[in-house]
């Protein structure tokens, strides 16, 4: 019996490491996809978890700016919510993920409400899903 338990502690162990560890090997469309579902779940509650919560405005329709430099604004503006932060936790791990940077400048003079971050955060994850989706098929 002492052996079953040693490796059963031992299955629970190796679960629970990969579980709290974040998959590198994910595809960018995958992320991109749980982005979109996840802020699809929160919106479609009937509260989005701390959503009076203001955070710098992100200008994803900004053309000079890469898409690399917008998900890392992204980042920036979800790391910096206190409230609710495991509720944000996967978003803030998938869009650094995405774009690979260690840094980036965010403009802290516009806010907006967390509510209002979400859907365009979203709307800017499904164009980057569609990009790729359109690219990969060519």
């Amino acid at each position: 019996m002492l052996p079953s338990l040693k490796a059963a502690f031992t299955l629970l162990s190796l679960l629970e490491l990969i579980s709290s560890r974040p998959l590198t090997t994910i595809s960018p469309k995958l992320k991109l996809s749980e982005i979109t579902h996840r802020i699809h779940q929160l919106n479609s509650g009937v509260q989005v978890p701390c959503n009076d919560t203001r955070v710098a405005q992100v200008a994803f329709t900004d053309q000079k700016l890469s898409e690399q430099e917008l998900l890392c604004q992204a980042a920036t503006a979800l790391m910096k919510v206190t409230r609710c932060k495991k509720d944000y936790e996967m978003f803030i791990i998938n869009l650094q993920s995405l774009h690979g940077k260690t840094n980036c400048s965010l403009n802290n003079d516009n806010e907006i409400y967390l509510r209002n971050f979400l859907p365009e955060l979203g709307n800017f994850t499904q164009g980057m899903y569609r990009r790729l989706a359109t690219s990969a098929a060519q």
